[in-house]
């Protein structure tokens, strides 16, 4: 008997008795062999790869030894191991360089969770009812692989259905082909905040469909338009680096920052000026720009490029977009407007940034054209100070096991409008770090269309919204239990594909996701040729097929350090492509809701603490107060004085807002860094079925959000509904701010 399957019943004392208390043989403490030699008290560093958003930050790991709560073979005990104690962005990686957000710290939590799931369950009551019995993983497989047989049996592969959250590494690469080779439809891609209609038009503009890498250390002048990007936007981390050197790394030059939006968030906080517009109308201060730009010969209209010639009227000079027609449009006094074209063009170079709520409209594709445009009318693309790309590994070319791509996958709203009106509805859904329950828009009926699917498997580390619903629940490790990596889209100049070790054995019975995808693989009656048989062998022959940079090789290299950059050779990038386009018209946005009855824009956020609500389970973020408001365990929706006064509400009170599609109550934040015809609301609270630390407390925005999307995209233009407001009560003390709740008879909250 080897030591990974003995298991030694001893006190913690070391005795060879097992412990009981007060004789009670229901609390014997089990201590396991360790399944590594320990030295006790002495630090390892180890890279990881950050799994709390997108950006693919660095990280180092510092372990120590530890007694850690185990489930092994499923008993539950006690075992010593090498654990995990703080996370720290790793120094020299390109994205991070050693920073790390407080979203990042604090993702250590996640393999700590005292709720996570700690083993296969199988559903045994109504669907989100939670409750759910322990199987084996032999017999949850076999379940799920029999579902799949009957499937193929049948002929109809693509009634498999998969919903995932937005990835771009080697595990998304690993689904799409695990489906095209079964010959279900691609991955339906669910981001509540996501980037769609930027990815299109960078691609339209530029042949680069992928988020921006901004060079702000080399900029003198940065013009923000919606765009979060030291908060929660994009990568922050490496723009807020960015950011600082372009304020304090230059002696003598000291970068101009101004922000554009209607809502002052973290990054506008931040800026030399912050002004005001009109929810949707950014695109046409990006035309009212380029139009004096060129009026006033500071830019000639062919310096735009293609990017111009997207944008109808271009080339005659914007005529319809003179400041004056700009400022009624925007609500920027035409003095504005004027200034901010000089500036852009005498404090070269200059960058434009768009990103947020002026893409999450109708119209957001226009907004984000029109900013390309202005860009490249500027000389910022591809230039010192401007606008870049970071080259992105082309995976199937550097493990040629991926090629072959599923056929291309409808729109979540898409597929939940098709089954609900009839269309086909799939047997069987797999659901991959999505949680459409809660973050799609109440409007789309996601819940219901979930329900009608016969059978739901759910890989999620913990019983949310969604998982709530699934018949099988197949829990992941943590990303500090298995390997991580990340292919970054932004953030860096250089080319980066992060791969990391797990720095710590899995706590429980759990297993990494890409390595179920690919025992599936294996065991299915017509197995699927997938050539890897663990997931980092599929890492493997990526990186060995990277160009050696330093002393070793990639693959070694990535091992020690977590990840690989430098240049590409060209076999290996994927390459730019302009798709053919026509001119687009500018567009005015369109809002959902009549203004009459709904007076105020509504404008959901990224919550600084919990993006879109992905992070709410972590207890270190809910007590974290919010960088602007103090606001901590709450939600709230932030409104003018000006407006509240006239409504007769105070600080805290308890409100009522409401769209055409549903109501809220929350309480009040009132605050000068709003206009006066805006409701702003983080997102994040409101979860129904999230663990013990997020479950019941605040409200859910997304619950009033109109269904409206940008039509080229398909993209949710979660910005463009129009709601009410009204006082329900004074303070209850669900806002809690640093210092204590605010209730009834505060006149201001205590700081």
């Amino acid at each position: 008997m080897d030591r990974r399957s003995f298991i030694k019943l001893t006190a913690v004392s070391g005795t060879s008795a097992a412990l009981t208390a007060c004789g009670s043989p229901d609390n014997e403490l089990i201590r396991f062999v360790p399944d590594e030699d320990i030295y006790p008290g002495i630090a390892i560093w180890k890279p990881a790869v950050c799994a709390a958003c997108a950006a693919g930050c660095g990280l180092t790991v510092r372990v120590m030894d530890a007694d850690a709560d185990v489930v092994r073979d499923g008993q539950a005990g006690v075992v010593r191991i090498y654990a995990a104690k703080k996370l720290e962005g790793a120094p020299e990686h390109p994205v991070n360089r050693g920073g790390l957000c407080a979203r990042g710290q604090a993702a250590i939590q996640i393999t700590y969770h005292p709720d996570r799931i700690t083993r296969p369950l199988r559903r045994t009551g109504a669907r989100g009812s939670g409750q759910y019995e322990a199987v084996s993983w032999d017999d949850a497989l076999a379940e799920l692989v029999g579902r799949l047989d009957a499937l193929e049996q049948a002929g109809r592969q693509s009634a498999l259905a998969m919903v995932t959250r937005a990835r771009t590494g080697h595990r998304a690469a690993l689904v799409a082909r695990f489906l095209a080779g079964f010959g279900a439809p691609g991955a339906v891609v669910h981001e509540p905040l996501g980037e769609e209609v930027l990815r299109r038009a960078n691609a339209l503009s530029f042949g680069y469909d992928q988020m921006p890498t901004f060079d702000l250390p080399n900029a003198r002048f940065v013009l923000g338009l919606g765009a979060d990007f030291l908060g929660t936007w994009s990568s922050p981390v490496s723009q807020a680096l960015g950011y600082g050197q372009m304020r304090q790394g230059r002696p003598g030059i000291r970068g101009l920052f101004v922000q554009v939006e209607a809502r002052m968030s973290q990054t506008g906080a931040n800026a030399d000026r912050w002004l005001p517009a009109r929810p949707g109308t950014e695109g046409f201060l990006a035309l009212g720009l380029a139009h004096v730009l060129m009026a006033e010969g500071l830019r000639p209209a062919d310096a735009a490029g293609r990017a111009g010639a997207l944008v109808d009227g271009w080339e005659a000079g914007l005529a319809d977009y003179a400041p004056d027609r700009v400022a009624e449009m925007t609500g920027i006094p035409p003095g504005r407007v004027e200034a901010l074209a000089r500036e852009l063009a005498a404090m070269a170079p200059a960058v434009v940034v768009i990103g947020g709520a002026p893409l999450a409209q109708t119209n957001g594709l226009f907004n984000a054209l029109a900013v390309n445009a202005l860009n490249a009318l500027l000389g910022s693309v591809g230039t010192s100070g401007g606008v870049f790309f970071t080259p992105r590994l082309d995976l199937a070319a550097a493990a040629p096991g991926l090629a072959g791509a599923p056929s291309p996958a409808p729109s979540l709203e898409r597929l939940v409008r098709d089954m609900l009106d009839g269309g086909a509805v799939p047997d069987v859904l797999l659901v991959d770090g999505a949680n459409p329950v809660f973050s799609a828009p109440a409007a789309w009926r996601a819940r219901e269309a979930i329900e009608a699917v016969p059978y739901v498997v759910s890989f999620g580390s913990f019983l949310d919204e969604t998982a709530a619903h699934a018949d099988l629940i197949l829990p992941d490790h943590s990303f500090l239990e298995s390997w991580s990596e990340a292919v970054p889209e932004a953030g860096s100049l250089e080319a980066v594909a992060g791969a990391a070790l797990p720095v710590m054995l899995p706590l429980y019975d759990t297993r990494a996701t890409p390595d179920v995808l690919l025992e599936i693989g294996r065991r299915l009656a017509r197995p699927l040729a997938l050539p890897w048989d663990t997931f980092d062998a599929l890492l493997a022959e990526t990186f060995e097929a990277l160009p050696q940079t330093g002393a070793f090789d990639p693959w070694s290299t990535a091992q020690e350090t977590g990840y690989w950059t430098g240049p590409l050779p060209a076999a290996l990038a994927v390459p730019a492509s302009l798709p053919a386009a026509d001119p687009v018209a500018p567009t005015e946005p369109a809002f959902d809701g009549d203004p009459e009855e709904f007076r105020f824009h509504f404008q959901p956020y990224a919550s600084s603490t919990f993006l879109d609500g992905s992070l709410t389970h972590l207890p270190w973020l809910q007590e974290m107060p919010d960088p602007l408001s103090s606001a901590m365990w709450s939600s709230w929706v932030e409104i003018n004085p000006a407006t509240a006064a006239g409504l007769g509400i105070g600080q805290g009170d308890v409100v009522e807002v409401a769209s055409a599609h549903g109501t809220l109550q929350t309480a009040a934040m009132i605050t000068p860094g709003i206009a006066p015809d805006l409701l702003a609301m983080p997102m994040g609270q409101g979860h129904t079925t999230f663990t013990r630390y997020a479950t019941g407390r605040g409200a859910n925005p997304m619950a009033i959000v109109a269904p409206l999307t940008e039509p080229t995209t398909g993209a949710l233009a979660w910005a463009a509904t129009r709601v009410r407001i009204a006082r329900v009560g004074g303070p209850d003390g669900r806002l809690i701010l640093f210092g204590g709740a605010l209730r009834e008879h505060d006149e201001e909250p205590r700081r």
